[in-house]
């Protein structure tokens, strides 16, 4: 069986650069107008037109310097709605349901599962109600992106449940893999069922397949993503996870902190390696320290937390 409580830390990589999207310019300016003409208009080819433009316009948002989490968490509401509501408009929209897929399963990252992890030694009950809250967003995320995958790719789901080759371009990679990062934290939250546990091995086909086609994809973020299923699913290799990780770090230079805190939970952690997870740790402080974003500052976040919990842990 997998270890389950590994699995809810299979983004970290570049987690948060998509949440701030939506800046105070001309851009944003432009999308909100394109809201309103598009409740003013009812022509059916004009507003499809319109709202293919929206979709095009909300996926290429540019990624934010942004390091204020609190400004980047009151930002991120508004245009994952609005993003979602397009999305529904045009479900196959690769670029748009990439972005709804992982500013879901960012937000739900960042803001919602590691509180419940804060609470969960004083408040057991908040705990558990922020758990199901994340689990839901996870759950939104892998619909998303799940939808678009197999309107474009019909024969997806058949293929992941079997050994057949599953079906997919390199377009569709960085949507498969916030489909399967989505998954995979969907189902470490849903430990008591064993419904949800038994899809594990079409997460990782599906990582997998789109690790084949890009293997340095998002500066690394596909190799971690591997590398921890790998040290997690039953009869993983932890050489082969760290070989995923080894290829993290290289393909993002060495600039994030997560693949430092997932190597730390993934290896060191479960084989009681308490040295080897602490200077895992403090690597990633120094990571977030050297490159500031987002990314790097929910991570300093978390490895702190877990260096003064670390007591509890070994």
């Amino acid at each position: 069986m997998y270890r389950i409580c590994v699995l809810k830390h299979v983004m970290p990589r570049r987690i948060l650069f998509t949440l701030y999207r939506l800046k105070s310019n001309v851009r944003s300016a432009s999308v909100v107008g394109m809201v309103g003409v598009c409740v003013l208009l009812s022509s059916c080819s004009t507003q499809s037109l319109i709202t293919l433009a929206m979709a095009d316009a909300l996926a290429s948002q540019t990624q934010s310097g942004e390091e204020d989490l609190q400004l980047a968490r009151e930002a991120s509401a508004f245009y994952l709605k609005l993003s979602e509501s397009v999305l529904e408009q045009r479900p196959a929209h690769t670029a748009l349901a990439t972005s709804v897929s992982s500013g879901f399963t960012q937000y739900a990252y960042a803001f919602v599962a590691f509180e419940a992890e804060k609470l969960e030694t004083y408040d057991v009950k908040a705990a558990q109600q922020q758990r199901q809250r994340a689990a839901r967003l996870y759950d939104r995320a892998k619909q998303h992106g799940l939808r678009a995958l197999t309107l474009q790719q019909p024969g997806l789901l058949e293929a992941l449940a079997s050994d057949r080759a599953v079906p997919l371009r390199n377009e569709q990679v960085g949507l498969a893999y916030w489909t399967a990062a989505a998954w995979a934290a969907s189902i470490s939250l849903s430990k008591d069922q064993p419904e949800r546990v038994a899809d594990l091995p079409q997460v990782f086909r599906l990582a997998q397949a789109a690790y084949v086609l890009a293997p340095s994809h998002d500066e690394g973020a596909l190799a971690t993503l591997l590398g921890t299923l790998e040290a997690s699913r039953p009869g993983g290799s932890s050489e082969k996870a760290a070989d995923y990780f080894a290829r993290s770090i290289q393909a993002g230079s060495g600039r994030s902190a997560g693949v430092f805190v997932s190597q730390a939970e993934a290896l060191a952690l479960p084989a009681g390696d308490r040295s080897r997870f602490e200077a895992l740790l403090q690597r990633a402080l120094q990571v977030a320290q050297t490159h500031r974003n987002l990314s790097n500052e929910v991570m300093r976040e978390r490895a702190q937390w877990l260096l003064q919990t670390i007591d509890d842990r070994f």
